[in-house]
């Protein structure tokens, strides 16, 4: 224990690392089944091809919420007038931000963690990110399960929610119930239930007299009833829904199959996954443009109905930014650790460019083929598309399925449709989990080395074990709860600290410089954008979106059902768990270092020794010798500081 004690301290609390050469040991390449023969890295071993590695950042960055949540956004915001800020906050925050996620863990080829070796001081900002997909992870796969359970439950005829079967209770219904509220004469009973407006002895109740009494649509209850088995609330644990349960352990079962060998393995699996979804969407929405009403719904999601004049709400330019932020994943360390096993020229850049515009491409692709279906839906039931239309858990499990089961062969489209959700969930899980198996690599190196199949089904075994509890009765509240917290203020503020600690502290000129040693040297003007970027523009928007989530924080709920203060409480402990170790590692670090306060401020703010590019044929000039510099003119110092040893942090 000790051994792997002093191993983690490397890794968090210990500020060098070894200098690394070029190896040719064809012999421990095949012991090592994550490394390949044409591998460059022989040590983290690197993707197979460009492919491999496009398609799971594509994979990776294109999730759930291009499909449920996008679309509703849009529609909500003005419609097509919405992709205004879309794109405007697209090449202000999200692609910079990308870029500079991308570029970092390419340079180093390190993880979340081992990439703050740039800077000491802010390490713990590595931490916090991969605390957070572990936290994410948790809950993610049980909207997997979620996933897996209605995709079996699809193959029937008909759809076991669209209609009021045993499971349901009286307050099902397809249409709606209505009472006309008005004194009883000779020939009125009482109540008078009005169907399709018309009472007995053809009288018809006057409009300003009809109660609507609420009722549940079949898909409704079934989300309720059947797959969830929902408690009154958070309070109300409940037992494990057991067909959940089964579902969350195949869902663990893909994805540990499909990390067994880390990069190796995922990146076949990706050329499925990744692809998969497009064919669908395209066939969902062939199929949803040839059904009548398809045209409101387009109308109302980016067309006739877009709205300019909502570009002067400012709530609209949030959504905008808040999407583009969490649909490219950024400030979740998977971007920083998939970038990490590239090759070190790789042209990073171009990359970045085209996952980027690939998943906001996809996000209104997806609006397209989810509308035209909401649009034939509203026509069937005589309502406003407006009625219909949801976002998130509600879109994916009501509102959705509800409407397949309006149309021919429902349950090919009910397949096709859940199908698609687990190969986008699973593709976003893939990198989830890579980044706790990269930081558990980087920080046992010599043990895990050759055994990337143990941490990935370890890994995977024990997060199903957290996750039970979320698929008991009260699962619901608890991924709501974590989805809410977790995925929320934390992000924002690891991409915050990312930002300021890589410009301000490491220094943004020189970190374009390291870039410029993997893709070739750009003119000033290629960077005038970027600089202007990462030093201002995505600081502060990002600033404002925090400050601004901040002042209108509303206590969680899922429907009407709101959460009780212990619970929002426990999602604030969540959140500060994760941000907690952003602090304790700094102040570790400062209390490790040696000299003057002033002298380990300095100290701690500068990269470590041997800190660069991976291997020592691409070191250059630059990082020959694996000395530590200083960023020129940002401190001044005594000679006696310049080179600090590599073992005054050791435990």
């Amino acid at each position: 224990m000790r051994k792997y004690w002093n191993s983690f301290t490397d890794v968090i609390f210990k500020t060098p690392m070894a200098t690394h050469t070029v190896k040719d040991d064809h012999e421990k390449q095949q012991q090592d089944s994550h490394v390949g023969s044409k591998d460059e890295n022989i040590d983290r071993g690197n993707w197979t091809n460009k492919k491999e590695y496009m398609l799971s950042m594509i994979g990776y960055a294109v999730g759930l919420g291009n499909v449920w949540r996008f679309p509703y956004l849009a529609y909500k915001n003005g419609g097509g007038a919405f992709l205004i800020p879309y794109v405007i906050m697209l090449a202000v925050a999200g692609i910079p931000l990308f870029f500079l996620e991308s570029s970092f863990g390419q340079f180093c080829s390190q993880g979340p963690v081992n990439v703050w070796r740039a800077l000491p001081i802010f390490q713990g900002v590595g931490v916090a990110m991969v605390l957070v997909s572990t936290l994410v992870g948790i809950y993610y796969n049980v909207i997997i399960a979620y996933s897996l359970y209605y995709m079996f439950a699809s193959f029937q005829s008909p759809l076991p929610w669209s209609d009021c079967f045993y499971w349901s209770n009286s307050n099902c219904s397809l249409t709606p119930r209505e009472v006309c509220n008005i004194t009883p004469a000779a020939n009125w009973s009482e109540p008078v239930f009005a169907a399709n407006m018309t009472l007995w002895e053809n009288e018809t109740c006057p409009k300003e007299n009809i109660i609507r009494i609420p009722v549940q649509s079949p898909s409704e209850q079934y989300w309720d009833l059947v797959a969830l088995q929902r408690s009154s609330g958070l309070d109300e644990t409940g037992p494990v829904v057991w067909h959940l349960a089964l579902c969350l352990l195949l869902g663990w079962l893909l994805i540990a199959a499909a990390l067994y060998r880390g990069i190796k393995s995922s990146g076949k699996v990706v050329y499925f996954t990744a692809t998969f979804p497009y064919v669908v969407l395209l066939i969902l929405l062939i199929r949803g443009v040839t059904l009548e009403g398809a045209r409101d719904g387009i109308g109302f999601y980016i067309g006739s109905q877009s709205n300019l004049t909502k570009l002067g709400e400012a709530e609209v330019w949030r959504d905008a930014a808040t999407q583009i932020f969490y649909s490219l994943s950024i400030a979740w360390g998977g971007v920083t650790a998939l970038s990490s096993y590239n090759k070190f020229h790789n042209n990073v850049f171009k990359d970045a460019l085209t996952v980027c515009l690939t998943n906001c491409g996809t996000s209104v692709f997806a609006g397209f083929a989810i509308f035209s279906i909401l649009g034939h839906m509203a026509h069937v039931y005589g309502k406003p598309v407006s009625e219909v239309a949801q976002a998130g858990f509600g879109l994916a499990f009501i509102a959705y399925p509800d409407a397949l089961s309006k149309l021919p062969i429902s349950p090919l489209w009910s397949i096709l449709f859940f199908f698609m959700l687990l190969t986008l969930g699973l593709d976003s899980q893939f990198a989830g989990i890579e980044v706790i198996s990269t930081c558990l690599q980087d920080a046992f190196p010599d043990t895990f080395k050759s055994k990337r199949s143990i941490i990935s089904v370890g890994t995977c075994a024990i997060l199903f074990l957290l996750g039970l509890l979320c698929v008991t009765q009260a699962g619901i509240y608890w991924v709501t709860l974590m989805d809410q917290f977790c995925a929320g203020f934390v992000l924002l503020i690891a991409a915050l600290l990312e930002l300021v600690g890589v410009v301000y502290f490491y220094g943004g000129n020189r970190f374009i410089k390291d870039i410029e040693m993997m893709i070739g040297t750009r003119s000033s003007l290629f960077w005038l954008w970027w600089r202007a970027c990462w030093f201002f523009i995505t600081p502060a928007v990002i600033t404002v979106i925090l400050v601004w989530s901040l002042l209108t924080f509303r206590p969680p709920s899922y429907g009407t059902v709101q959460y009780p203060a212990w619970g929002v409480a426990l999602g604030w402990c969540m959140i500060a768990f994760c941000l907690i170790w952003i602090p304790l590692v700094a102040v570790w670090k400062i209390l490790c270092a040696q000299g003057n306060p002033w002298q380990r401020m300095c100290a701690v703010c500068s990269p470590v020794e041997g800190w660069g590019p991976y291997l020592e044929v691409h070191r250059g000039e630059r990082y020959a010798g694996g000395q530590r510099y200083y960023r020129k003119n940002s401190l001044h110092l005594p000679d006696n500081v310049y080179h600090i040893s590599n073992n005054f942090t050791r435990l």
